[in-house]
């Protein structure tokens, strides 16, 4: 596929490369991505469960979903495709992964330079006072040990600013960036929808749903994400 030896050919010329990743990249571990006909949005209202106003009004409700999909991770693994960006880093052909995903499974599968855009679902703290917190301490429903507040995942909720260093690492990433890979994501979130047109640099969007976001890509590739990652590292190792 002429397409896939394109990008071969940037990754290898490229002498700094950003992947920007979302929920497409992790539906192949087995994690239902949010907006496609299958998602966590088809049956429940974002507003009422992701939102800062649930956390603070409906504690049972925010804690019931952020809990079901704490479940639901432990049986995920990360997949070959988040195993090759990590080996890609290590060979000095990947400089940062910017993730919308909370899942936390680039860092599992090796990968050093990350910026998580939403935050991640692996780390807990108190809402009142940003004391750390533990999984066990938030999935028993506990109070924050240091003021009594409620405890939740370190994920950017509805309603909340992402968080600003993540922010910085990856946009400074891509404005130096002379290709950038965008993966798994429908680019319909502000403001990680934005960060594709900071870059001077060659982009490439990969998705198994290609929609009018994809329209000013230097390259559009329809697929998922593992197949496609693993296809072009075959290239790349031959």
């Amino acid at each position: 596929m002429k397409e896939l030896e394109t990008v071969r050919d940037w990754v290898q010329s490229s002498k700094q490369t950003v992947i920007l990743t979302g929920a497409g990249m992790s539906t192949e571990s087995g994690i239902p991505d949010f907006r496609s006909s299958s998602g966590w949005w088809k049956n429940i209202d974002p507003h009422t469960v992701a939102h800062i106003t649930a956390l603070e009004n409906n504690y049972d409700l925010f804690h019931e979903f952020y809990s079901m999909r704490l479940s639901t991770l432990d049986s995920c693994e990360p997949h070959d495709g988040h195993f090759i960006l990590a080996d890609w880093e290590k060979r000095g052909l990947v400089h940062t992964i910017a993730t919308q995903n909370v899942d936390g499974f680039h860092a599992k599968a090796g990968n050093q330079i990350i910026a998580e855009l939403h935050g991640s679902i692996q780390n807990f703290r108190c809402h009142q006072c940003e004391s750390q917190a533990t999984r066990e301490a938030f999935l028993n429903k506990e109070k924050c040990l240091n003021c009594g507040g409620k405890l939740r995942p370190n994920v950017v909720l509805f309603g909340e600013s992402l968080p600003e260093n993540s922010w910085m690492k990856a946009l400074n990433a891509i404005r130096e960036a002379e290709l950038v890979i965008v993966i798994g994501t429908s680019l319909e979130v502000y403001p990680v929808n934005q960060l594709p047109t900071m870059t001077k640099g060659k982009t490439v969007f990969i998705n198994k749903d290609i929609t009018s976001n994809a329209n000013g890509f230097d390259l559009v590739i329809e697929g998922k994400a593992k197949e496609i990652l693993t296809n072009i590292n075959l290239l790349l190792t031959h």
